[in-house]
């Protein structure tokens, strides 16, 4: 499974969607604290604090993590080595674990 893992995130940091995908991260991170009119908007609130941050964050992650998950999978099945993975001594639920795992170290 740490395998699985490791090789995962070598495969997701050598592509350009990695990149992508932090960039998206901090753009909606970045038009809620500082764009959108709101109650966690720096310049409404006149206190800059990493409240609003860490209250958006999770809403984000939650969205992000799962579309990561779903395209590793995807990748997977593109490419053919989907069935060559179900062939090794793992069950489906620790295949399923260790892309969702590589998608939260992201």
């Amino acid at each position: 499974m740490i395998a699985l893992l490791k090789k995962e995130l070598r495969s997701f940091f050598s592509s350009l969607t990695a990149y992508l995908v932090l960039f998206i991260f901090l753009l909606i991170n970045g038009m809620f604290l500082w764009v959108f009119k709101n109650e966690m908007n720096i310049f409404d609130s006149n206190y800059a604090g990493l409240d609003g941050f860490f209250f958006i964050s999770p809403w984000v992650l939650m969205f992000l993590v799962a579309a990561i998950t779903m395209k590793m999978f995807s990748e997977e099945i593109k490419s053919g080595t989907f069935e060559l993975l179900l062939t090794h001594p793992l069950s489906d639920f620790q295949i399923v674990i260790s892309k969702y795992f590589a998608s939260i170290l992201l």
